[in-house]
C-alpha cells in the first residue's frame, strides 16, 4: 500500500504542550508516590500506553492525577507496525480514547514487528532494510496517524542481527518511511549508538540522515556491554558517556528538541533518575 505524500508541516504537534528544549522522564509506577510528594520541575512524562489501556481503573486514575500537573506523551510497544497482520483497530480505538482524554499531543512506537501468525514475541524485532518494504511501512504508519488524529513518531531500533535482504542502510530506510508516510521521527540516540557498535557503522552518518525538523523527541537510556563486546539495550543504568557525546552532536545538528530519559529495570529513586536526566541540560552545546 503506497502512502500519500504530505507536506513537511502536516499534522504538526501542538507546540503549546511541550517546549522544544523540555526534559522528560519515562513514567514508572515505582515513582508515583514520589512524584505526588516531590512535584519535581519537569517538562513532561512519557507513558507506556499499553499500561493504561486495560480494564483496571487504578492505573488510569493515578495517571489522571499526574496529568493534572504535567504534559503526558504516549509511547507504544505493541503496534506491530511491520507485522503481516492488519493493524489492530480495537487497540487504536482504545489508544485514541486515552489520547483524547489526556490531551496527549503525540504518540510514538517502533519501526519493527512484534507478532507473526497470531504469536506475540514480546520483543521489538527488525525487518529487512529493503526498499520494497518502504511503501508497506509508510502506508501503515500513515494509517496509524490518521486513526489517532495526532502526530505519529516512528522510533529507530537497537538491533543485534542483520538480514540477508538488507540492501540499504537502516538510516536510509528509516528516513524514507518517515518522509513517505508524512509521519515524524522519534529518535533514540542510545539505539543509534548500540546498533552502530553492533553492526560497525558510524553513528555520525546516521545523524547526517536525520530529518531534524521532523524530530518529535529524542530518547536516552543506559545499555550494557556484554563480555562478547555486544552492546545490549537494557535501560537499567545511567546513560553511557559515548551516548552523551552523541547527544551533544545531535543537539548541534538539530536542537532544540524534547529529550526523554528511559529507565525500565533496576529503577532508582526518583531523585537519582532526575539527576541523570539533568545531565542533558549540562552537556548541551551553548
Amino acid at each position: 500500500m503506497a502512502a500519500p505524500q504530505h507536506p513537511a508541516g502536516a499534522r504538526a504537534p501542538d507546540a503549546r504542550a511541550i517546549s522544544r528544549d523540555a526534559l522528560g522522564l519515562g513514567l514508572r509506577p515505582q515513582h508515583y508516590d514520589e512524584i505526588e510528594r516531590l512535584r519535581p520541575e519537569l517538562g513532561f512524562f512519557e507513558i507506556i500506553a499499553e499500561n493504561y489501556l486495560g480494564a483496571s481503573k487504578l492505573p488510569r486514575e493515578r495517571l489522571r492525577r499526574i496529568a493534572e500537573r504535567y504534559p503526558i506523551v504516549a509511547h507504544g510497544v505493541s503496534l506491530n507496525l511491520l507485522g503481516e497482520a492488519p493493524l489492530d483497530r480495537d487497540y487504536l480505538s482504545r489508544l485514541k480514547d486515552l489520547i483524547q482524554e489526556l490531551r496527549i499531543p503525540y504518540f510514538t512506537d517502533h519501526l519493527c514487528w512484534t507478532a507473526f501468525e497470531g504469536v506475540t514475541h514480546h520483543d521489538l524485532l527488525p525487518a529487512p532494510y529493503d526498499p520494497e518494504l518502504i511503501p508497506y511501512a509508510a502506508g501503515r504508519a500513515f494509517e496509524v496517524q490518521e486513526a489517532l488524529g495526532v502526530p505519529f513518531g516512528i522510533e529507530n531500533l537497537s538491533s543485534y542481527v542483520a538480514w540477508e535482504r538488507d540492501t540499504v542502510p537502516e538510516w536510509v530506510f528509516y528516513r524514507r518511511v518517515v518522509e513517505e508516510s508524512g509521519c515524524w521521527t522519534m529518535l533514540d540516540l542510545n539505539n543509534v549508538f548500540v546498533s552502530s557498535q553492533n553492526h560497525g557503522f558510524d553513528p555520525g552518518e546516521y545523524l547526517d540522515s536525520v530529518p531534524w525538523p521532523r524530530v518529535l523527541q529524542v530518547h536516552l537510556a543506559g545499555h550494557q556491554t556484554l563480555p562478547s563486546g555486544l552492546r545490549h539495550d537494557t535501560h537499567d543504568r545511567p546513560v553511557d558517556d559515548e551516548v552523551w557525546c552523541l547527544y551533544q552532536e545531535a543537539w548541534r545538528r538539530g536542537g532544540p528538541f524534547p529529550t526523554l530519559l528511559e529507565w525500565d529495570a533496576e529503577i532508582p529513586p526518583l531523585p537519582v533518575a532526575l539527576s541523570e536526566l539533568d545531565k542533558a541540560r549540562r552537556v548541551r552545546p551553548t
